[in-house]
């Protein structure tokens, strides 16, 4: 199945996209936003700029700069949140834009050493937070 840009979330860039995600910065070959929905605390997701719809449909050197940018947003969220583990999560079954759910996990958190949920709707912050981690990051970015 490929998907259409014209109906994807990342490609139009649009109000819904905005409403679960706060844009953080553009890196090599994709974009880094913070989830709103922070049960996970320092939760992002890392998208492909491109309208892709596999890992597997990059050459060599897209799919090595795409998992650079992965590599290189972890290790931000290593240093500014310090969370025990944190968890990729490739997911497209209907949304078929490459990008990766990168999750913080944390021991006696939220569904340490299980499946973390989608969007549980339990943590939301102050723009003000949303903003903190958005510096954090970008400074260690």
């Amino acid at each position: 199945m490929k998907s259409d840009p014209k109906e994807c979330l990342y490609c139009q860039n649009n109000e819904t996209l905005h409403s679960l995600m706060i844009e953080v910065a553009t890196l090599s070959v994709s974009r880094l936003f913070i989830f709103k929905e922070q049960t996970y605390r320092g939760r992002c997701l890392v998208s492909y700029n491109e309208h892709v719809d596999d890992l597997n449909l990059l050459d060599d050197e897209h799919r090595n700069a795409f998992m650079a940018d992965v590599a290189r947003v972890t290790r931000a969220m290593q240093k500014v949140f310090n969370p025990d583990k944190i968890n990729y999560g490739a997911y497209a079954d209907t949304l078929e834009h490459l990008h990766f759910h990168l999750i913080p996990k944390y021991i006696g958190g939220p569904d340490f050493g299980g499946v973390f949920r989608m969007n549980p709707k339990e943590v939301y912050l102050s723009d003000e937070e949303y903003k903190v981690m958005a510096e954090a990051l970008k400074k260690e970015l």
